[in-house]
């Protein structure tokens, strides 16, 4: 049965457009050769959700001749780093490939995957023209829109974010216009591809930045005996000019820092993004040095302690463990002999380095009889002011709770 929409990967940026797609009721099929994906349903999107999609007409196929019957195909493929740091393009080159052999003239193709500039005219369109002796900008079309996802936002969802476009050609970029204008409140055209694909790089890029900002705030407040919170409070009142980030364990999530350096020819790199990854990457280490002092203040060796992780998600309300700082910051404490268990709503098993890690039933009742509990993140299920009454001791990473209730990161 044909289909007007192929959604190629169905992870977490796949499964929110296939979401979206069916809510305006365009009749789409996702593809991914990994029959057991749709089961493992992406940040943001419930099994629930997956449900309602399939009662509603949305199909799920792994057979890729089922590619070669739509109008328009986008792909997302996921591109985790690789050991360069770059993009890992191969399951982006998978999905090409599986495309291009069912490709027909007139098709509009997008990507949505986060890569470098140049990758979708200078990597996917020779796989796409090769594979299908099409031509691009001429027998189909070819664009690129950064992804926009943000899981849990009740503020920010498919319909009303704008959505950027950028083709290889204009009579692509106005295809692109016409598939994403029927999902989405407004469209931005981009000047091109590489236009488009630096979209991503940008925003991508500006969270880790001001994070990073906000984490080096957090260690030099501490050591000086400032309430940074209190400064971030003050700070955002200020009507322009400032945007307030909040520091915390970690990054976590699906965006990856990007470096255009990576790429020729330019041979340079983005210094404050590798800056900016490096004070990040050691927010853990000082999660841990913070929690080993405060249990010293208090006569307990880091050895032997009993710990709780409070909240051990990327990203608050969310069951996605992708990236969370939690499982370094539990390996670490392990290392250090201590005994660490943890409480997350939306996580029933937990392992860190191959070995399950207790998970506790009753909140309170873990956290009265821990020695040094850690709120990672914020769920809004906990009631942090009852918590922060029963807690031994408590370590705030996110500045949730009551101003003196807890010592904060």
């Amino acid at each position: 049965m044909p289909a007007d929409l192929a959604v190629i990967g169905l992870g977490h940026l796949g499964l929110p457009l296939a979401q979206a797609a069916v809510a305006a009721r365009i009749e789409t099929i996702g593809y991914d050769p990994d029959p057991r994906r749709p089961a493992e349903p992406a940040a943001g999107v419930t099994a629930a959700d997956i449900r309602r999609m399939l009662s509603a007409g949305f199909r799920t196929v792994t057979d890729a001749a089922e590619l070669g019957r739509v109008r328009t195909a986008v792909i997302c493929a996921p591109t985790p780093p690789g050991p360069d740091g770059a993009p890992d393009l191969t399951p982006l080159a998978d999905a090409a490939r599986a495309l291009a052999s069912r490709l027909r003239p007139h098709t509009t193709v997008l990507l949505e995957s986060a890569v470098q500039p140049g990758t979708t005219e200078e990597f996917l369109r020779p796989l796409l023209e090769q594979g299908s002796g099409l031509r691009a900008g001429r027998d189909f079309h070819l664009a690129y829109s950064p992804s926009r996802t943000d899981p849990g936002n009740r503020d920010h969802g498919y319909a009303n974010t704008p959505k950027v476009i950028g083709g290889l050609t204009p009579a692509c970029t106005e295809s692109a216009a016409a598939f994403y204008g029927r999902l989405t409140d407004k469209v931005v055209r981009a000047r091109g591809l590489r236009e488009a694909e630096t979209v991503k790089v940008l925003e991508t890029n500006f969270r880790h930045v001001n994070i990073a900002l906000v984490n080096e705030m957090s260690v030099l407040c501490h050591d000086l005996g400032i309430d940074l919170w209190d400064v971030i409070r003050c700070a955002e009142t200020k009507p322009f000019g400032f945007q307030a980030f909040r520091p915390g364990p970690g990054v976590g999530g699906h965006g990856v820092p990007l470096d255009p350096g990576h790429l020729p020819p330019t041979g340079r790199t983005l210094r404050m993004v590798g800056l900016a990854q490096d004070i990040n990457t050691r927010m853990p280490q000082y999660v841990i040095q913070r929690s080993a002092t405060l249990l010293n203040e208090h006569g307990k060796s880091a050895r032997g302690a009993r710990v709780l992780l409070l909240g051990i998600t990327y990203k608050p309300d969310l069951a996605d463990l992708t990236g969370s700082p939690a499982t370094e910051i539990a390996r670490r404490l392990m290392d250090l002999g201590a005994s660490v268990s943890y409480h997350d709503p939306y996580v029933p098993d937990w392992q860190v380095n191959g070995l399950p890690v207790p998970r506790a039933d009753s909140l309170y009742e873990a956290a009265a009889n821990a020695d040094l509990t850690v709120l990672l993140q914020h769920h809004r299920t906990y009631d942090l002011q009852g918590l922060a009454v029963k807690a031994q001791l408590l370590l705030d990473t996110r500045g949730a709770t009551p101003a003196g209730a807890a010592h904060r990161l």
